[in-house]
C-alpha cells in the first residue's frame, strides 16, 4: 500500500474547513495531519507534529496574515511543500500574486470536492493546476503582452524544446497535456524543466511564472 500523503488544511470558516477534513480525510490517498483556522494557527500547531504536511490547502482570505503572505513563511519552514490555494477571487492579478508568492497551484472555493482531490494528486505530481474561470483570466492577461524569449546567459540557453515547455506552462497547461502536445512523456517534461530551472537559476514553477511577470511587466 503507498504512503498517504500528509495534507494540512487551512481555512478560517469553520464549516468549509470540517467539510474539507471529513472528505480529504476519508481518502486513501491523503492524511490529514492539521487544520488551521488562519497562518498563526498553522505555526503555533507546526511544532507539535510527528509527521510534517507535504501538501497544504490554504484559503487566500484568512484573519491575520492573508494566505498568500503566509505563503513564503509556510514555504521557508517547509520547503519541499506544495501550497495549493482556494480563493473566491479570479482575477488575474490576485493568481500572478499567489504564484509569485510559491503557490503550486489556485483553485476557486466553489471547485467541487473530487475535483479538489484530483487536483491536489497533480499538485503533488508535479503539476500546477487552475480552475477553468481562473485560468481564462490568467491567459487573457498574458494575451494583452507580446510573448518574449526566456532570457538566458549566452552559455546556457534554453534549447527550442526546453522553451516550448517554457512557453506551455505560461500559458497554464499542465505537464501532462504539454506531454501529450508535444508527443513526450511526462518525465521527460519534468527532465526538461530541471534543465530549464537549473539554467535560470531557479527552484520552482511559481519563479518561473514571476520571471515572466517581470519581463512582461
Amino acid at each position: 500500500m503507498q504512503n498517504r500523503l500528509p495534507l494540512a488544511i487551512i481555512e478560517d470558516q469553520s464549516a468549509i474547513r470540517e467539510m474539507l477534513r471529513q472528505y480529504l480525510s476519508a481518502q486513501p490517498e491523503f492524511e490529514c495531519v492539521l487544520t488551521a483556522n488562519s497562518i498563526e494557527d498553522f505555526f503555533r500547531q507546526l511544532p507539535t507534529l510527528g509527521t510534517r504536511p507535504a501538501l497544504v490547502l490554504s484559503d487566500i482570505g484568512l484573519p491575520g496574515r492573508s494566505g498568500i503572505e503566509g505563503l513564503p513563511l509556510i514555504l521557508t519552514e517547509l520547503p519541499e511543500a506544495q501550497v495549493l490555494m482556494l480563493s473566491v477571487f479570479t482575477d488575474a492579478a490576485r493568481v500572478f500574486e499567489a504564484i509569485c508568492a510559491g503557490a503550486a497551484g489556485y483553485l476557486l472555493k466553489n471547485t467541487p470536492l473530487p475535483v479538489i482531490k484530483t487536483q491536489l494528486l497533480e499538485v503533488a505530481a508535479g503539476g500546477s493546476p487552475m480552475s477553468p474561470a481562473v485560468a481564462r483570466h490568467v491567459l487573457q492577461a498574458f494575451r494583452r503582452q507580446p510573448p518574449v524569449a526566456v532570457a538566458a546567459s549566452a552559455e546556457e540557453r534554453l534549447t527550442p524544446r526546453e522553451q516550448d515547455i517554457v512557453t506551455a506552462v505560461e500559458e497554464g497547461l499542465s505537464y501532462k497535456l504539454i506531454a501529450d502536445a508535444l508527443g513526450i512523456t511526462l518525465d521527460t517534461v519534468k527532465n526538461h524543466l530541471r534543465a530549464v530551472y537549473r539554467k535560470l537559476h531557479i527552484n520552482s514553477k511559481g519563479e518561473l511564472l514571476a520571471l515572466a511577470l517581470k519581463r512582461r511587466g
